[in-house]
């Protein structure tokens, strides 16, 4: 008899992913950095989803933008933990790729969190915004906000970096795509050949950054009167330089959707951006690992696309009837969400 029943207890625990844990099931989720309050909202998520579903959340982070070595030490230390899967955002999306190797071959799911790997491949799956798609509703908002106008349009484009990252690419070309200009290469910043770009500039994603870009591009042609920005930071950079020289009445779009971004669109600095949804996004990761350490299954990509959507919204308080959008109201109950 005993041996029947040890038998079956060991079906049982062969049977049941969750069983071989002593305690709780552990998830990882390691973020770039555990100060950037778009991090700050990612944890957010995935600490209620954890704790509604009964698993243990362990959270790592690089000490810096950039932090490769401490997210590989977070990697190793949640393989050696007995984790059923990790989450991350990486700061080298080509580094990282033979400590995520590790841990695929220990059997953890692996999935990346708004940034690919490089290769893509190299994760299970990646839950992220579209990027192309949120450059793509601020560039029709724009196109369709200026009628007329935007055929004589003059366009500065406030970028991430020169190194052309995947987020940068996307959201660029994206944008271009939406106010119709001929994108050449789709996968390349700045060889188009549309006369009303006035030039492209990087801003490293920051206020300062934006301001400094402005100011360079301005002086190229003082007459721009739409600015495509990154991200919500660029743009409120970009802003302050235009009002130093008294140009108030340019069209500055962006990408992010956090509450301070979405408060300078109530405030008229910004005129639309595109939400994302990090709290979402981790919320889904966790109940992705979940389900692979439950029934095998990994999270399958959105239609069409090659990572699973995690959405996005236009925020604007100057609707256009031919692109959706919430107002900035709607936005700050959003924040992130």
């Amino acid at each position: 008899m005993k041996k029947q029943l040890s038998t079956l207890a060991l079906a049982i625990t062969l049977a049941s992913p969750f069983a071989l844990a002593a305690d709780k099931p552990i998830i990882g989720l390691i973020t770039k950095t555990n100060t950037n309050p778009f991090f700050v909202k990612m944890r957010e998520g995935a600490q209620m989803k954890a704790d509604a579903s009964g698993v243990e959340l362990r959270t790592f982070a690089g000490k810096f933008d950039g932090d490769n070595d401490s997210q590989v030490q977070a990697v190793e230390n949640l393989i050696a933990a007995g984790a059923r899967g990790i989450l991350i955002t990486p700061n080298d999306s080509a580094a990282i790729v033979p400590a995520v190797e590790q841990a695929r071959q220990a059997g953890l799911l692996v999935i990346a969190l708004d940034t690919p790997l490089s290769p893509a491949e190299a994760a299970d799956a990646t839950f992220a915004t579209d990027n192309f798609k949120a450059g793509e509703l601020i560039g029709q908002w724009a196109r369709v906000q200026l009628g007329p106008k935007a055929d004589s349009a003059k366009i500065a484009m406030l970028d991430l970096s020169a190194s052309e990252i995947s987020v940068d690419v996307a959201r660029n070309q994206g944008f271009l795509k939406g106010f119709g200009i001929d994108l050449n290469d789709p996968n390349d910043i700045g060889d188009e050949t549309d006369s009303r770009i006035v030039g492209n500039d990087v801003t490293a994603g920051s206020e300062e950054g934006g301001r400094r870009a402005m100011e360079n591009l301005l002086q190229k042609d003082p007459e721009i009167n739409v600015v495509y920005t990154i991200n919500e930071p660029a743009a409120a950079g970009a802003y302050e330089a235009l009002k130093a020289v008294g140009k108030t009445d340019a069209l500055i779009v962006s990408v992010d959707g956090g509450c301070p971004g979405v408060k300078n669109v109530q405030a008229g600095v910004i005129g639309a951006t595109s939400m994302q949804f990090p709290l979402r996004m981790a919320s889904m990761g966790v109940d992705a690992i979940i389900e692979y350490a439950s029934s095998g299954t990994r999270p399958a990509a959105s239609e069409g696309l090659d990572f699973v959507n995690t959405g996005v919204e236009l925020i604007t308080d100057q609707p256009v009837g031919e692109v959706e959008s919430k107002t900035s109201a709607e936005g700050l109950d959003l924040c992130w969400g």
